[in-house]
């Protein structure tokens, strides 16, 4: 399972040194690769001391960590929903990810211009809300004519339930507010995915500030906080310019050095990935054998079947029974021989729900 984030901001907010740093950041703890696949699209590791210590155990011939694809998507300007710009361009572009980190510039420095002259990341958040509301307005208002006949017609219950959402979205975007804001339940679930809103996707605002308020925060954030309480997103506070300097160190004990001076006890970009990691809700379960120790990137509430399915669809459709230690079990009684030995293994079937950080060893037949 592929994890795809999207950064959007304004021009001068530190979007592209953010995405800079991201895309060159040295692995946390580990020589984990990173590779980049455009130059606008870097896929980095997701930090995880985990995987270290169960390797530490195995002592594998590979080590795979899971990963986040991060795109930096250019080209936003007033009108873009309306093709202004890039605007067709970026808009697609956004539809593709999975979550926003939407960058806002939180500092002051004379020596960097604001494209709108002054400092107020409320204004830039809703510059950019207000281009992806229009075009959801545009999708919901070309999509309601077809449910709206059904519905009057056929009477179809699934048409009247898609037209009561319809004009609760419809409500919501032209009272400025975005499609998260909208309380929905998983029988609705058929028609998200098929409208796939811009402003439903989670979102991370990503406040930048000057490095003396990385561990505090500033005014600024107080107003980006207020702003989006009533949405459903975080906020993550992070100095660019703080990682943009871990990013020129090349070994782990000069970054955490570094980080030490500043009183961080993780780097931005490391917060910011595991931030995004857990935005959509996603856990990590492991395979470990002597070729391979592996994490793999599920759902909160996926079953076996489903976690052994993303290995491979075969495992999922023959699915026999899953072999599970618990993480800190494997951890405390040092590899897998000595948890059979107290019995702490476990079989589980079909009905399993997975939790973060099992061991597993699926059992199918096809």
């Amino acid at each position: 399972m592929g994890l795809k984030c999207g950064i959007v901001g304004l021009p001068n907010v530190g979007k592209s040194t953010i995405f800079n740093a991201l895309t060159n950041a040295k692995a946390q703890a580990a020589n984990f690769p990173f590779c980049t696949i455009e130059p606008n699209v870097g896929v980095i590791t997701v930090p995880d001391t985990r995987l270290t210590k169960i390797s530490e155990i195995v002592n594998p011939q590979n080590i795979v960590p899971t990963t986040v694809e991060i795109v930096d998507i250019a080209g936003l300007v007033k009108g873009a929903s309306k093709g202004e710009g890039l605007g067709n361009q970026f808009l697609g572009n956004i539809r593709e990810t999975d979550a926003i980190l939407h960058v806002l510039r939180c500092f002051d420095d004379d020596n960097i211009v604001h494209v709108d002259g002054s400092i107020n990341p409320v204004r830039d958040k809703e510059i950019i809300d207000i281009e992806l509301q229009l075009k959801d307005l545009e999708t919901v208002l070309k999509t309601m004519p077809k449910y709206e006949k059904q519905a009057k017609v056929g009477n179809d219950k699934q048409a009247i339930q898609a037209m009561d959402l319809l004009k609760k979205y419809k409500d919501a975007l032209e009272s400025g507010k975005s499609a998260r804001t909208v309380e929905t339940d998983e029988s609705t679930d058929w028609l998200n995915k098929t409208l796939n809103l811009l402003t439903n996707k989670p979102v991370l605002y990503v406040c930048n500030v000057e490095e003396a308020s990385a561990n505090t925060g500033n005014k600024y954030v107080e107003l980006v906080k207020e702003a989006v309480k009533d949405e459903n997103a975080e906020i993550l506070v992070i100095s660019a310019a703080i990682e943009a300097e871990i990013a020129q160190l090349d070994s782990y004990e000069d970054r955490r050095a570094f980080l030490d001076d500043l009183n961080l006890e993780k780097s931005g970009v490391e917060n910011l990935i595991l931030k995004a990691y857990s935005l959509l809700n996603l856990i990590t379960y492991f395979t470990a054998g002597e070729k391979e120790v592996r994490a793999w990137t599920i759902h909160i509430g996926d079953t076996a079947p489903q976690a052994a399915g993303v290995i491979h669809t075969d495992f999922e459709k023959g699915f026999i029974r899953a072999e599970v230690i618990a993480y800190q079990d494997f951890i405390d009684f040092g590899g897998e021989a000595k948890v059979k030995e107290a019995g702490k293994l476990r079989v589980e079937g079909k009905e399993y729900i997975v939790k973060d950080g099992d061991m597993m060893h699926f059992r199918f037949n096809v």
